[in-house]
């Protein structure tokens, strides 16, 4: 249970007038609370509810021009500079195909929105942002020195909906590995006849595992358990040798991608930041538990990866070779990977 649920609205706003620099999140979690109670108590205060209906929302986020798109999860961030595509919506997924904007969405998990304008000593700051039925922010668009900051209040009135008090679930916990070692040699026949990384989750799920259950299941020649600071070296080797690369961060909402090669790192105690032009990724390491090397066949050559998990199973981040036309892998990311340390000791 949160442990200040008792606080009122006026209570919340009291406290934050107390901390306003410190990031909303960090003071969230220092009371108890969601992201999105904070922003339920400053509605009408620099906070307007808006829909969370992405096919509407997602189609003003264009008119900004350059905006910064951010995604996050646990123990990764990240942001990427850029222009919104057309939003494409599916049956149970959406998505943005263009560069450097490259989303995929879970629309069952956007329930509330807001258009937030926070006023800092730099001037006015505005932003779009998406939760889930915990309160946890699921995908957030930034207006930069770069947007078109005019349109602002338009697209406010444009998106306005009523507000609507509610109270937030319980964060789910996340699922544990599932393993099923009596279906190992039917989870390595079937991996060999995928012909669509795509085709991955619906195999696993098929054979009552997930993800993680089965990366420890499979073993060579598909999977590879690496050691945990693997993540950080193949980023670093990627932008010594100036591979691109495409790194997938996201939550049960969405997942971001950016393809390219890393260039400026930097190492900040647990945080390992990659400070690009258009794009940075902040990463805590210290919570990284598992890293594996995975290759899935593909019609065009094997898509080869590094993955990373967090103590509880949950999936941090993965990291790709960038596609050709051609070719499902990148002959200079596959060198780095095939170079990678294995783990001390193999889960």
């Amino acid at each position: 249970m949160p442990k200040d649920i008792h606080l009122t609205a006026a209570d919340i706003r009291s406290l934050r007038a107390e901390n306003p620099k410190l990031r909303i999140r960090d003071f969230a979690t220092q009371h108890g609370l969601s992201e999105a109670a904070v922003l339920d108590a400053h509605i009408g205060q620099g906070v307007t509810p808006i829909t969370a209906d992405l096919t509407t929302a997602l189609a003003q986020v264009p008119r900004f021009g350059k905006v910064m798109a951010l995604t996050r999860n646990e123990h990764v961030v990240s942001e990427v500079h850029g222009v919104y595509g057309e939003y494409r919506a599916g049956e149970r997924a959406g998505m943005i195909l263009s560069r450097p904007i490259d989303m995929r969405y879970f629309p069952r998990h956007f329930v509330r929105a807001y258009a937030v304008e926070r006023h800092t000593d730099e001037g006015p700051r505005h932003s779009l942002q998406f939760f889930d039925h915990s309160g946890d922010a699921m995908h957030k668009v930034h207006l930069t020195g770069a947007s078109d900051a005019s349109i602002w209040q338009d697209v406010v009135e444009t998106l306005r909906v009523d507000f609507r008090p509610a109270d937030y679930e319980p964060r789910p916990l996340p699922e544990a590995p599932k393993e099923n070692y009596d279906k190992a040699d039917r989870l390595r026949e079937q991996w060999a006849a995928m012909t669509d990384t795509h085709q991955f989750l619906g195999l696993v799920d098929r054979l009552k595992m997930n993800r993680l259950g089965a990366y420890r299941v499979a073993g060579a020649p598909y999977v590879r358990q690496l050691d945990t600071g693997a993540v950080m070296e193949a980023l670093e080797q990627a932008a010594l040798r100036e591979v691109p690369v495409m790194t997938f961060v996201g939550n049960q909402g969405c997942i971001q991608i950016h393809s390219g090669a890393p260039q400026n790192i930097k190492v900040m105690g647990p945080w390992f930041n990659i400070l690009d032009n258009g794009f940075n990724l902040h990463l805590r390491t210290d919570p990284i538990a598992e890293v594996y090397a995975v290759e899935k066949p593909t019609r065009r050559g094997m898509a080869v990866s590094v993955e990373a998990f967090d103590a509880m199973g949950e999936l941090i981040l993965q990291i790709f070779g960038v596609r050709t036309r051609e070719e499902d892998h990148y002959a200079g990311w596959n060198d780095i990977v095939r170079a990678l340390p294995n783990a001390a000791v193999a889960v």
